[in-house]
């Protein structure tokens, strides 16, 4: 048998999980014209459902992570050289003639797919708008492509007024759809909440959460039966209560309890053994994150850890622990559900251990 959980990597087929109620709706907006905007902590599986969705309704697509993108050069760039990736260039080439300034476009050998590049010029704009109506130049009402920007409130860094003038040229165009993917909710809320901002309303707003604990539990039980037998269930609600329910951990650590009952055989308190073996195999990475930490940050991720409130300690003020709070979600450490939550479940177990 293979691992049955997967991590790290864009989920499909028989690794995805659950989302029935997810990939309608967006399969539903897919069928309007309409755009999507998908909040959600990172590694919660976004990308992984907006494909599925995407895929199940045979369309072609695009995907832009922002996260890669420097400046406007490298976003034309880039953006073209996914349009490669779905069409040869023998068959969109006449599309390129409008382009007031050509790029430099080569043959990759080693993954065999076409590099884009663009030199940097003084008025950036125009790439932006010629690489930007290739999109509408190659799609067409019987096939829409589909438009993802993972990562979208990066835009915010890479050129100043960007926001505007993508929101330009995008308001015009016909016969795409675009989804627009983001980890920072403040940022995310503030692009497309905010009155005065370029994107205010611009698509249908979704929120991804947990996967439902039940649901979870099916999934992880079902994988799990073949090598843990009747223990599987017991193992499944412990390997939840550990990570509770964040998609990434949860397949982490599912698959490093069936490794160790596969290839090890171990019973009894495997998923403690699982956990013992993740945390040590990142202590290097853990102790560089938690010196790169400052003092207050480091406060506010040990009360989070011992499950306290930080918001509720009376001896700071307010607005001191709202800006750690909020400088640790935009970079990732912590989440916010029903309550705010180190993001890590064994970076989480690593900070405790050295307290005590």
């Amino acid at each position: 048998m293979k691992n049955p959980f997967k991590f790290g990597t864009i989920v499909e087929n028989e690794f995805f999980t659950d989302r029935i109620q997810e990939l309608q709706q967006i399969r539903q907006m897919l069928d309007s014209e309409n755009h999507l905007v998908l909040i959600s902590p990172r590694r919660f599986g976004k990308s992984s459902l907006v494909l599925k969705a995407v895929k199940q309704a045979k369309r072609p697509f695009v995907m832009l992570n922002l996260q890669n993108v420097v400046s406007i050069e490298d976003f034309a760039a880039k953006l073209l050289k996914e349009i490669f990736k779905l069409y040869t260039w023998e068959r969109i080439k006449h599309l390129m003639s409008h382009f007031r300034i050509v790029p430099t476009i080569s043959t990759n050998p080693v993954t065999n797919g076409v590099d884009v590049a663009f030199q940097p010029v003084v008025n950036a704009n125009i790439l932006l708008e010629d690489s930007m109506a290739m999109l509408e130049k190659v799609s067409t009402a019987e096939r829409r492509l589909v438009v993802i920007f993972d990562e979208f409130q990066e835009i915010m860094q890479i050129a100043k007024s960007l926001d505007k003038q993508l929101r330009s040229i995008m308001q015009l165009q016909k016969n795409l759809n675009y989804i627009l993917l983001g980890s920072q909710e403040s940022m995310m809320e503030d692009i497309f909440e905010r009155k005065k901002s370029p994107f205010y309303h611009f698509g249908s707003l979704m929120r991804l959460r947990k996967i439902p604990f039940d649901d979870f539990l099916q999934y992880i039980v079902e994988r799990l039966k073949p090598v843990l037998k009747s223990e599987s269930e017991t193992v499944g609600k412990e390997i939840l209560a550990v990570t509770n329910c964040h998609p990434y951990y949860t397949q982490q650590l599912a698959s490093q309890v069936w490794e160790l009952a596969s290839y090890e055989d171990v019973r009894g308190d495997v998923v403690e053994m699982a956990m013992t073996r993740l945390t040590s195999v990142h202590d290097l990475d853990f102790e560089r994150l938690w010196i790169g930490f400052n003092r207050m940050d480091k406060r506010m991720m040990i009360a989070l850890c011992n499950s306290q409130n930080p918001l509720q300690n009376r001896q700071l003020p307010t607005s001191t622990v709202f800006s750690s709070i909020k400088r640790l979600m935009k970079t990732g450490y912590v989440i916010r559900g029903e309550s705010y939550e180190v993001e890590d479940p064994f970076f989480k177990r690593w900070i405790l251990e050295r307290q005590n």
